[in-house]
């Protein structure tokens, strides 16, 4: 049996020191300005984003991993000796999906297994943690894969936007045109479902009061909830991390409870001070 590489695209948000220690690959995507391209944290922060974003007073737009970068991953891997476990974005969001499934056919078959993760960020972080964990086991590519994909519909994660702003110029979040300039202060409460990020919730407020509708969901599902791996990520949220933290501490306290700063791809979407919850339910 050959060794098996995770391979995801850097929209999954992981801490550095995981991806680190747990050996995964990262497949950056770009984050384009009209007179400039960057990789996804490579060459550019998710602060250094932001400083962009103000001092050209432009939102930038997101690409793909092309067909020629995927494949040259995967090519590299396969000449290793890995067969490969490859996902990312979902497949609802971006054509990076798409790309890897047709790159694949360009190898041997059954060396390569492309899995829709039907989520962003950590939610995509927490589906890799899952193969890292049945890799250690020893299982084979293919059971990877058919396990993550069995767990896909179980990943919960939703998290609160500071500003409509991102979402609405980004047109990938259903229900946000309609809230979009409303003089309420709401702060949208947004969910992935079926793959697609829509609002599930319109509190109005305080971030704290805010907060709560989406601990209400977290409150619902404590009793099954897989405790290995719960996620509090935010973009440049900081002041509202903490706080979160210990409120989730409260409700899942023996919850092994991470913490992750969004990455540029997931904050051009998202917005500055957005932050969220994610975790995955017992099936």
């Amino acid at each position: 049996m050959n060794k098996v590489v995770i391979i995801v695209d850097s929209t999954c948000d992981l801490p550095k020191e995981v991806v680190e220690e747990k050996g995964i690959v990262i497949v950056p995507l770009t984050v384009n300005f009209p007179d400039a391209t960057y990789y996804d944290g490579v060459d550019i922060t998710t602060d250094k984003l932001y400083e962009l974003v103000a001092e050209k007073n432009t939102l930038p737009k997101t690409a793909a991993i092309t067909l020629g970068e995927i494949y040259n991953v995967f090519e590299k891997y396969i000449n290793l000796g890995y067969d490969i476990i490859y996902t990312g974005i979902s497949s609802h969001m971006s054509k990076s999906y798409e790309n890897a499934v047709m790159m694949s056919k360009e190898f041997e078959e059954g060396r390569i297994e492309v899995v829709d993760s039907g989520n962003l960020s950590t939610g995509i972080g927490l589906l890799v943690l899952k193969a890292c964990k049945w890799r250690e086991e020893g299982k084979n590519v293919h059971e990877i894969a058919d396990l993550m994909r069995e767990t896909v519909p179980y990943v919960r994660s939703q998290f609160i936007v500071d500003t409509m702003e991102y979402l609405h110029k980004g047109g990938r979040c259903s229900g946000i045109a309609k809230l979009f300039g409303t003089i309420l202060k709401i702060k949208p409460l947004i969910g992935v479902r079926e793959g697609k990020m829509s609002v599930i919730g319109k509190p109005r407020g305080k971030n704290e009061l805010c907060f709560e509708k989406m601990l209400e969901l977290l409150e619902e599902d404590k009793n099954n909830i897989e405790l290995d791996a719960v996620f509090v990520t935010h973009s440049e949220a900081d002041d509202y991390c903490e706080y979160l933290v210990k409120r989730v501490k409260e409700i899942v306290p023996d919850a092994n409870l991470l913490t992750s700063r969004a990455g540029c791809v997931i904050s051009t979407h998202c917005g500055q001070g957005t932050i969220g919850v994610l975790y995955i339910l017992k099936h």
